[in-house]
């Protein structure tokens, strides 16, 4: 299964179902953190591309598997 393209917005929005959240912003990009994990960068992009997403997932030591079972609640 191929990952989903989303926007900064909905990544988010997805990642903060497991307790992450903001906690900076310079420009486009913004730092989430979550206790006991890694912090991680988002871009706000209206469009982030499949590449960059699993970048982002494994900062987040979040497998492919898991976030599939995160972003289908």
């Amino acid at each position: 299964m191929q990952l989903p393209l989303l926007s900064g917005k909905e990544l988010i929005k997805t990642m903060a179902k497991i307790g992450y959240a903001p906690v900076w912003q310079k420009g486009s990009h913004i730092r989430l953190a979550r206790k006991g994990r890694p912090s991680i960068t988002i871009p706000d992009y209206r469009l982030i591309d499949r590449s960059l997403l699993k970048r982002i997932l494994r900062q987040a030591n979040l497998s492919e598997e898991d976030f599939f079972d995160l972003f289908g609640d």
